[in-house]
């Protein structure tokens, strides 16, 4: 027997005896899943094509990754992950982080080369929505799953990207679309997705539209649709839930940080502002993942606190978000005037976000009506990291707190991040907790060196591609 429904995860009965029997081979994940992430694989492997709509902080790139896994040890070669272009370095990082699958990035000037030695030598292809135009594969070419996150983004069947979409998915034996969106309230969404995974489980549910929330409606799409909340899976879910968002600078970007990295001298703040500091934040990678999380967070009844050790940085978001978020907290801000915006964010509705400097905002302050924290670039000592946080993850939290730390790739960002876990490392092993806690950090002269060897890297970089400026 099954036993309880908490047991079943919410799936029909007789589907979840089939699932529950599924094999799942595990070797190569570099990671241990929870009992509800390995349900989920389990049925993502039995069903063949399916949406996986887990609320945010449930782990489904994991899920994702473990499936991948669990097919290559039965002989699969060949997969791809379609994602939007905002999170592609992070999916390319999580694979390598979890597993031991082969990954070959499609995007770019690189990626017709990329494409051709995907299709010759196997692995997990990532790629994005506007690169799909250019994914052409041979009419006879299978690969074995394709992985499509955000799903939503192809609600719109008229939409050249679902098209191609469409398109890429005719060569796949498995689909697996995933998306943080709750789909139950936006029934013509879900059933445009259910078309391309199980065309006639989307003929059975068009016009049920006003039993979306009825239990008839949820066991006809319980085979292709699947999602668990926070609550259904309360007892196996850490309180606390740090993820490192990492960025790809664009081209105007990466200019703008590197002439502040070669002209910083001794200003070392300017080169920390790493995405930041571009005149037009549509241009920021870094924002263009905040404003997603956000949008995230909102569709899930959460709200947010963005720290940033930098006052204009937090006054560019602050103009970004307009009347989504607060009025910025920073150290001007009287004692009395910081609660008074505390209170209004704790009486405003899911999405609002609280803005403020770390160094004001971090202590002292009871922020639990918040439940997503954003750090806008690494600070140098995790110790006003981890205060940062206990504003919002403390007593009278009533939900999981999730962290996420904006870095990019190839910058200052990736290097200070390195540097803090070796020091932290270093601390775990021959000190106890409450002493590392105040002595790891970056200190100036390990910046410098930071900085040195960022001008090198830039520098060699510019003369191997005769861009010398």
């Amino acid at each position: 027997m099954l036993g309880n429904q908490d047991a079943v995860y919410g799936l029909p009965e007789d589907l979840a005896r089939e699932v529950q029997d599924e094999c799942f081979f595990p070797d190569g994940l570099l990671c241990d899943l929870r009992r509800y992430q390995e349900w989920g694989v389990k049925y993502i492997l039995h069903q063949g094509k399916v949406l996986l709509g887990d609320e945010m902080g449930l782990g489904k790139t994991v899920q994702a990754i473990a499936t991948m896994v669990s097919l290559k040890n039965t002989g699969a070669t060949h997969f791809v992950v379609l994602c939007p272009a905002s999170v592609i370095i992070n999916w390319c990082r999580e694979i390598q982080k979890f597993s031991k699958l082969r990954v070959i990035k499609v995007h770019g000037s690189g990626r017709n080369a990329a494409l051709q030695e995907w299709i010759r030598s196997g692995g997990v292809a990532v790629t994005t929505y506007e690169t799909t135009s250019y994914f052409d594969l041979p009419d006879s070419f299978r690969y074995t799953l394709l992985i499509v996150d955000e799903a939503h983004y192809i609600k719109n069947p008229e939409a050249r990207r679902s098209m191609n979409t469409k398109r890429l998915s005719s060569h796949a034996d498995r689909l697996l679309f995933m998306t943080g969106t709750a789909l139950e309230n936006k029934v013509e969404e879900m059933t445009n997705l259910i078309d391309i995974l199980q065309p006639r489980i989307a003929r059975e549910v068009k016009g049920m539209e006003m039993l979306s929330s009825a239990p008839q409606f949820r066991e006809k799409v319980a085979p292709v649709y699947y999602r668990r909340k926070r609550e259904d899976v309360l007892t196996e879910l850490p309180e606390l839930l740090e993820n490192e968002e990492w960025c790809s600078l664009g081209f105007e970007e990466r200019l703008e940080y590197e002439e502040s990295v070669l002209s910083s001298g001794n200003n070392f703040n300017a080169v920390r502002r790493v995405s930041w500091n571009v005149n037009d934040l549509s241009k920021s990678s870094k924002a263009t993942r905040m404003l997603e999380i956000i949008e995230e967070a909102k569709a899930e009844g959460r709200k947010v606190i963005i720290f940033s050790f930098y006052l204009d940085v937090i006054e560019k978001i602050s103009e970004l978000l307009g009347s989504q978020c607060t009025e910025p907290i920073n150290g001007s801000v009287t004692p009395n005037r910081r609660q008074e915006i505390i209170d209004d964010f704790d009486n405003a509705p899911a999405g609002k976000v609280l803005i403020s400097q770390i160094i004001a905002g971090g202590t002292g302050l009871n922020i639990q009506s918040a439940s997503v924290v954003i750090f806008c670039e690494p600070q140098l000592k995790p110790s006003i990291e981890n205060q940062a946080i206990a504003r919002a993850y403390r007593m009278g939290q009533a939900r999981n707190v999730l962290v996420y730390r904006l870095l990019c790739e190839n910058t200052i960002d990736e290097r200070i991040t390195e540097m803090l876990a070796e020091k932290q490392a270093i601390f775990n092993a021959f000190a106890d907790k409450s002493v590392a806690a105040d002595n790891v950090e970056v200190d100036v002269k390990s910046l410098g060196n930071i900085i040195k060897e960022e001008i090198d890297r830039i520098n060699r970089t510019r003369k191997n591609t005769g861009d010398e400026r």
